[in-house]
């Protein structure tokens, strides 16, 4: 316990110290898409409970979890009628004795074939749409994982972890990033009790922006009255989120789990359930129904915030909103597939999408293929 409250006093410091720079408050959003359907199936609430190779992404002290044999974790989403597309890869690599694990994940979100119309209005006046290109925007990020048990006993078990996040960000050849954070995570379990806390972007995480134009397109920026930007450098401000989870066994077959996670920003006030100047919290709540390991049915709600009601505008009152998911999966020897079914806006302005992912031990399947 005294290696937990240390974590805890440097976490608060770390958000402390930062809470007087000045951040982005949305910058490097596509780093909060989500990890695995049965993440997203569950709103979300995951860094309590994840034990696979997309523990890299919701909590590295979770990738303790994954014994003896490699686990490999993909998935892919389409988003906004296939407009934007996205991809995970994480894999997870246990130690002989199971006290350490390794794990890399890759994530890609991009937009394809994006309108260039800068030259669309020739010099006379005319429009020639002959001129139109397209480009492509794309956000690549690597996270290394590293995580490790601390203490393990019949009744206790205490993890810690931590990532080192690598991003590059591309936008045609206008404009493009380097980034680079640190997350670090812990988990907690007594009983049939579970906890655990997330620092994302512990020391902050940076993008440091660059600009090419061809002199043809600053004249063109500069005829329309745009500014040309040269170099810029965002910063994301650090995000604590905490998480508690308990197990509800039925029966010898039918378990039921819960979990919430709290997710605390710093950076100025937000459309949160709980918001000011200093603090805003987040809830993510989620259900997990699991018959004899093999089928699994999920559900969960997130990111609540306020809305006016519909109707007449005179009549307009405020009303709490939120993004509703649901999720199914399937387990068979050393493979696991689950489907999630989420809303990307909220409950009264739907915008849903289907999320795929696969997850398999690796060396259970060379052995059998061996045999």
């Amino acid at each position: 316990m005294k290696q937990l409250r240390l974590i805890i006093v440097l976490t608060l410091a770390i958000v402390c110290t930062k809470n007087y720079a000045q951040f982005r408050k949305y910058s490097n959003e596509f780093l909060n898409i989500g990890a695995g359907a049965r993440g997203l199936g569950m709103g979300g609430a995951q860094i309590v409970s994840v034990d696979d190779g997309t523990a890299g992404y919701w909590n590295p002290a979770g990738l303790v979890f994954v014994k003896n044999n490699p686990n490999l974790a993909l998935m892919h989403a389409d988003y906004f009628g296939g407009i934007g597309k996205y991809d995970f890869i994480g894999l997870a690599l246990p130690s002989k004795n199971g006290n350490k694990t390794l794990g890399i994940s890759f994530m890609r979100f991009a937009v394809d074939d994006i309108p260039n119309t800068l030259f669309l209005v020739n010099p006379d006046g005319s429009i020639d749409y002959n001129n139109i290109s397209t480009f492509s925007s794309a956000d690549y990020a690597v996270l290394l994982s590293y995580s490790q048990i601390v203490k393990q006993t019949n009744k206790e078990f205490f993890s810690i972890g931590g990532n080192v996040k690598i991003i590059r960000r591309q936008v045609g050849s206008f404009a493009n990033a380097w980034g680079f954070g640190i997350d670090l995570g812990a988990m907690y379990r007594k009983d049939k009790w579970k906890f655990a806390a997330v620092l994302r972007d512990a020391t902050t995480t940076f993008n440091a922006w660059s600009f090419t134009f061809t002199e043809r397109e600053k004249e063109v920026l500069y005829l329309t009255n745009n500014d040309i930007p040269v170099k810029s450098t965002e910063n994301t401000a650090p995000r604590l989120i905490l998480g508690a989870g308990r197990d509800f066994k039925i029966n010898d077959k039918l378990n039921l789990y819960a979990e919430a996670n709290l997710h605390l920003t710093f950076d100025g006030k937000r459309n949160s359930v709980i918001s000011s100047n200093v603090l805003n919290i987040d809830p993510n709540i989620g259900l997990e129904a699991q018959y004899n390991k093999v089928l699994f049915v999920r559900a969960g709600i997130s990111n609540f915030q306020q809305a006016l009601s519909d109707g007449d505008t005179t009549n307009q009152k405020k009303v709490w909103i939120y993004q509703p998911s649901l999720g199914v999966g399937f387990k068979l020897s050393n493979v696991g597939i689950d489907y999630a079914f989420t809303n990307l806006a909220n409950q009264s302005n739907p915008l849903y999408t289907h999320v795929f992912s696969l997850k398999v031990d690796l060396i259970n399947n060379v052995k059998r293929k061996k045999q």
